[in-house]
């Protein structure tokens, strides 16, 4: 485990290489525009990235280390994830206190979180991929091997009476029997993938299928009923009957799970000639858009930035044109568009709560993360 950990950093610099698409349709190619520091405000991103952290280590952490423990220690692993990713070291002490807090959450399961809550797979995929994070000496190797163990028990599968024709199948829920969901099973996938399995991996092939049925695109890999109903190529939250949010009686796609659909199948190997990857790289031309969360309007838009952010730098492009033709740079949208929303004490905040989102630390984490990507989109595939 140790071994595999230890190559974190290396692998996340040659990520890019490994998994980068080329360019499809409407998209640019970045083999010949790659991108440098001009291609966004550097001194602005320095100056909300700072004023960000600030924020976070002297306003949002409590003296125990969490961050907003009342709605579970997911906020406290993003938040230290965060810190991390920009700079500091596990020995920082923000991020020290915050990695002693997620250890005290630790389960005799193997999963890292809270007991009376009913997040165990989102918490413990924000944890593990945090301690991948701060795992630079192998201090957290035995944690980590127990949370993988408990992660890869988490898909529906045969143990549940699910075979390969069920819309459960490869999914992953919150925990428990709870129904699955791509947004779980998107964290699952970058959690497994953190602690070194490979596109090829068993469970992120079976994953690829639940994946797979959440997509607005009638083919070979959904078959479900609401596969036609759309057909835009976009991806919505699960298949599972009882979610139908569109007048058609299908499912409609929304921005996060359409960046986190392209995002999981490119980290499960899918190519960029796959009808699925073509067909989400459609959708998304049609309704990129950095001012909302498309399809949901205020609801999400901090999610939806991370999921942006890491799904475009998982495709290692640095533009994006639209249905207009006009071309957008991503990283320079995503630095401008946070500088508007972020406010004089550093912090981000929804004006829409849904989704937690009325959280100043969950805001804030999350636009922390979705500008990790910015200067390392060149160099991270991760």
């Amino acid at each position: 485990m140790r071994s595999r950990l230890s190559q974190r950093r290396r692998f996340l610099i040659a990520g890019s290489s490994l998994v980068a698409l080329a360019g499809l349709g409407r998209w640019s190619l970045a083999q010949d525009q790659s991108p440098d520091a001009s291609d966004y405000d550097q001194k602005k991103y320095e100056q909300i990235v700072s004023k960000g952290i600030d924020y976070l280590v002297s306003k949002g952490q409590a003296d125990d280390g969490s961050f907003t423990r009342q709605i579970g220690i997911g906020v406290t692993a993003l938040a230290a994830t965060a810190l991390l990713r920009h700079g500091r070291s596990p020995e920082d002490p923000a991020v020290a206190k915050a990695l002693k807090y997620l250890e005290q959450n630790v389960q005799p399961t193997g999963g890292i979180y809270s007991p009376s809550g009913r997040l165990k797979t989102y918490e413990t995929c924000v944890a593990v991929t945090c301690l991948v994070e701060a795992n630079r000496d192998g201090r957290y190797d035995k944690i980590l091997a127990n949370a993988e163990k408990f992660l890869r028990e988490i898909p529906f599968d045969g143990a549940e009476g699910h075979d390969k024709d069920s819309v459960y199948y490869g999914g992953a829920g919150y925990g428990g029997q709870e129904r699955p969901d791509l947004s779980n099973t998107s964290f699952l996938i970058d959690a497994l993938r953190a602690t070194g399995a490979k596109e090829d991996d068993p469970a992120i092939q079976q994953a690829l299928i639940f994946v797979s049925r959440c997509q607005n695109l009638e083919s070979p890999h959904n078959t479900t009923p609401f596969a036609a109903k759309i057909n835009d190529g976009g991806f919505y939250y699960t298949p599972i009957p009882g979610k139908q949010e569109d007048t058609s009686g299908g499912l409609r796609s929304y921005g996060a799970m359409s960046y986190s659909g392209l995002k999981s199948m490119i980290f499960a190997g899918v190519k960029e000639d796959d009808p699925r990857v073509k067909a989400v790289k459609k959708w998304i031309s049609k309704n990129y858009d950095l001012t909302s969360n498309p399809g949901m309007g205020p609801s999400g838009v901090f999610y939806y930035y991370v999921t942006f952010a890491k799904a475009l730098n998982a495709v290692g492009q640095p533009d994006v044109v639209d249905a207009d033709g006009k071309k957008h740079n991503w990283r320079a949208d995503l630095v401008n568009e946070l500088a508007k929303r972020q406010r004089e004490d550093g912090s981000w905040v929804n004006t829409s709560p849904q989704w937690m989102e009325g959280d100043a630390n969950l805001c804030t984490a999350f636009a922390l993360l979705a500008l990790s990507y910015v200067p390392e989109a060149k160099k991270k595939g991760s």
